[in-house]
C-alpha cells in the first residue's frame, strides 16, 4: 500500500463502528470540528489516521480490512485509517489504568493525596501495557511513512511514541500535541521519577510540542528544566535535550462555525428547541453542557446556583438551569461516585426550591447533541466552570450560536480564559459564592453589555478554526 505523507495518530479514530440487528458492520464519523479539520488538511496529500481499535465491531472491521487499513474514503475524503486491534488487556492497562486513571489526574491535579495515588506493582504492570500500546502506535507509523513525512501524534495516550519513532525514523519530521494541561513539576513529581522522565523524554523525541494555553507550554518547560535538568529557555520556547532543539508553540483551538451552523440547522436541533422552550417558558435560562467528568466541577456549578437561589429569592419561578451531563469514564470508580454525587446535589436542590409550577433545575445525564445546541440558542447565561481545562470548547460553541446573547461565566483555569476572560465574567472555580454572584450579575445584565460581551466572544471564539490549527501544526514542521 502506499505510504502516506501526512500521519495522524491518536487513541480514538475519525470513525467507530456498530453491529446492526442484521449482524452487519456500520460506521459513523466522528463528530466536531476537530476531525473534519484534522482530516481537511491531511487529505491535501495522501494521509492516514492510525487509531485503536475501541469495541468488538471496531475489532472486526479491523479484521475484515486488508492490514486492518479501513477503505472509507468516500466518507473521510479521501483519508485512510489504520485501526489496530490491540489486545484488550493491554487497551485496559494502557487506557484505562494509565491515561484515564493516572495521567488524566495528574495533568488535571484531581487526585486526593492523602489516599492516592500509591504507584504499587500493579501500577507497574499497567506501565508495560502504556509502553507496549505506544509501540503498536509506532511501529504503524513507521510502516506507513513515506521518506521525510509528517506526523502528528495527538495527546496524552501517545506520549512515548516521538521517542520510538525518532530512533527508528530519523527522517520523519514529529508534533506532538496535548489537548489537555500540563502539571506544574510539583505535581507533576509525583509520578515515579522514571515514569515521570520517560514521559517527558518519550515527547522530546519530537521536533514540535504544542499546547492549547502558555499557562500549559510555560508548565512542560518547567517540568523539563527541573525534572529532566535539560536546558530550556521559556522566552523562546525550546528545550535543549540529547543533542537536538525541541520547540515548544501555543496553538489555541477554536469554534468550528461552518460546521456548528449546519449541525444546528438540522431538523431534530429545531425540535429539542421547541421542547426546551416549552419546558423554559418565558424565565430566564442558565445552561450547562459538560461530561460527568471530576474537572468539570458539576457539583461545585450546581451549588453555586443553589447560592443564588439562596441569596437572590427574587429569581425564585424566574430562572431555569439545564444543566446537561453526559456520561464519562463509568470504568472509572471515581467517575461513578462523582456522577452520583450530581445526581444527589441536583434532588436536594429542587426538594429545597420546587414548587408546584416551578422546577428550578433540570438535570439530564445522557448525550444528546441536538439538544445541547438547542440549548445554546436559547440561553440566557453559560455557565462553565472547570477547577482545570486544557481549553473547553462549549465556552467558545455557545457564544457562536447564542441568540439571546448570553453571558459567559468562565473558570480562569480552563484554558479558554486567556483568549476570552476580558469579556467573560471570570470566576474562582472553588468559590461557589464568587460563582453565585457571577450569575446574578449575568442574570442582571443591561442588553447593550450583553450584546457587546457576546459579539467579542463569538470573534474571538471563531479565531482560530479546526482546519487552520492543524495547519498551523504542520506548518511549524516545515
Amino acid at each position: 500500500m502506499d505510504k502516506a505523507q501526512i500521519l495522524i495518530a491518536s487513541n480514538r479514530g475519525p470513525v467507530s463502528f456498530s453491529i446492526t440487528d442484521e449482524g452487519s458492520l456500520e460506521h459513523r464519523r466522528g463528530g466536531g470540528g476537530l476531525v473534519s479539520g484534522m482530516i481537511s488538511v491531511a487529505t491535501e496529500v495522501d494521509g492516514v489516521w492510525v487509531c485503536a481499535a475501541l469495541s468488538d465491531a471496531d475489532r472486526r472491521a479491523a479484521a475484515e480490512s486488508p492490514e486492518a487499513r479501513l477503505d472509507l474514503r468516500y466518507d473521510l475524503e479521501g483519508m485512510r485509517v489504520h485501526m489496530l486491534d490491540i489486545p484488550e488487556e493491554t487497551l485496559k492497562g494502557a487506557y484505562t489504568e494509565i491515561a484515564n486513571s493516572t495521567l488524566w489526574f495528574v495533568q488535571h491535579m484531581l487526585y486526593d493525596t492523602p489516599n492516592k495515588p500509591s504507584f504499587g506493582s500493579g501500577f507497574r504492570r499497567s506501565w508495560e501495557d502504556y509502553t507496549a500500546y505506544n509501540n503498536a502506535f509506532a511501529e504503524a507509523l513507521v510502516a506507513g511513512a513515506a521518506d521525510n513525512a509528517r506526523v502528528a501524534v495527538q495527546d496524552y495516550h501517545l506520549a512515548l511514541v516521538p521517542r520510538v519513532l525518532r530512533a527508528r525514523r530519523p527522517d520523519l519530521r514529529i508534533a506532538h500535541f496535548s489537548h489537555t494541561p500540563w502539571a506544574p513539576p510539583e505535581y507533576f513529581r509525583m509520578l515515579p521519577d522514571d515514569i515521570a522522565r520517560d514521559l517527558l523524554t518519550g515527547m522530546l523525541g519530537a521536533d514540535r510540542l504544542g499546547f492549547l494555553s502558555p499557562r500549559w507550554a510555560n508548565a512542560f518547560l518547567r517540568c523539563c528544566a527541573e525534572i529532566l535538568r535539560a536546558d530550556v529557555d521559556l522566552a523562546s520556547g525550546t528545550v535543549e535535550y540529547g543533542g537536538r532543539i525541541i520547540r515548544v508553540g501555543v496553538h489555541a483551538l477554536g469554534a468550528d462555525e461552518a460546521g456548528l451552523r449546519e449541525s444546528a440547522a438540522e431538523p431534530l436541533v429545531g425540535v429539542r428547541r421547541e421542547m426546551l422552550e416549552e419546558l423554559v417558558g418565558d424565565r430566564k435560562l442558565i445552561v450547562r453542557v459538560d461530561r460527568t467528568e471530576l474537572s468539570k466541577n458539576i457539583v461545585r456549578g450546581l451549588e453555586a446556583y443553589r447560592e443564588l437561589l439562596r441569596s437572590h429569592p427574587e429569581w425564585h419561578g424566574r430562572v431555569t438551569h439545564l444543566a446537561f451531563a453526559y456520561p464519562s469514564r463509568g470504568d472509572v470508580p471515581e467517575y461513578r461516585e462523582y456522577t452520583d454525587s450530581v445526581l444527589r446535589v441536583a434532588k436536594e436542590i429542587n426538594a429545597e426550591f420546587a414548587t408546584a409550577d416551578w422546577t428550578p433545575l433540570v438535570l439530564e445525564v445522557n448525550d444528546d447533541y441536538p439538544r445541547s445546541l438547542a440549548s445554546f440558542q436559547l440561553a440566557d447565561v453559560l455557565l462553565v466552570n472547570p477547577i482545570r481545562d486544557g481549553m473547553n470548547l462549549v465556552a467558545k460553541e455557545g457564544p457562536v450560536l447564542s441568540e439571546r446573547d448570553s453571558v459567559l461565566v468562565l473558570s480562569r483555569e480552563a484554558g479558554a480564559a486567556d483568549e476570552l476572560g476580558e469579556d467573560a465574567l471570570t470566576v474562582n472555580p472553588y468559590d461557589t459564592v464568587e460563582t453565585a454572584r457571577a450569575l446574578h450579575r449575568a442574570l442582571s445584565m443591561p442588553p447593550e453589555e450583553r450584546r457587546r460581551r457576546r459579539e467579542r466572544l463569538a470573534e474571538a471564539a471563531m479565531a482560530l478554526p479546526p482546519r487552520r490549527w492543524f495547519q498551523d501544526q504542520l506548518r511549524s514542521l516545515g
